[in-house]
């Protein structure tokens, strides 16, 4: 699977379902014992790996994306001139957001920044407001249009 497009992953494997109980294992309780403190600074740049590793085209492909990785429904709630505000909602993140204290969504953080930093070209930064109450996170992300990347 190593040089797979992410839908010719995602046909591959989108029969086989998983628990949420086992998806929860791994990023909630296993992944923080293993990173410690450094747990939401090391998802975020590991999301910013994965969108190098799947770059998408579009919006439609990044909300797309999002759904097939069982990340949640990606919604696009405002779009300035230099920033964009995505909702992201699921009945795990409701569950998350329900009964964890620190849960975290910056892997998530970290996978639209760079998705809309390759799109833009312009240097990216995307921050998470947890919305507990309306089980659902809302992600800020803002780019910088006077600093380009380098290509």
């Amino acid at each position: 699977m190593k040089d797979m497009t992410f839908q010719e992953q995602y046909a591959l494997l989108e029969n086989i379902q998983i628990s949420g109980f086992g998806y929860e294992l791994i990023r909630e309780t296993l992944l923080p014992e293993l990173l410690g403190k450094e747990n939401a600074s090391i998802l975020y740049w590991a999301g910013k790996s994965l969108a190098r590793k799947y770059p998408l085209e579009t919006l439609e492909e990044m909300i797309s994306f999002f759904e097939k990785a069982g990340w949640g429904t990606l919604t696009i709630v405002s779009e300035g001139k230099d920033e964009l505000e995505f909702e992201l909602t699921s009945p795990l993140i409701a569950a998350r957001l329900s009964h964890k204290e620190d849960c975290t969504f910056q892997l998530e953080a970290g996978f639209l920044a760079q998705q809309i930093e390759q799109q833009k070209k312009r240097v990216t930064e995307a921050y998470e407001q947890q919305k507990k109450r309306a089980k659902k996170v809302v992600f800020t992300v803002k780019w910088d249009k006077k600093d380009m990347i380098a290509e």
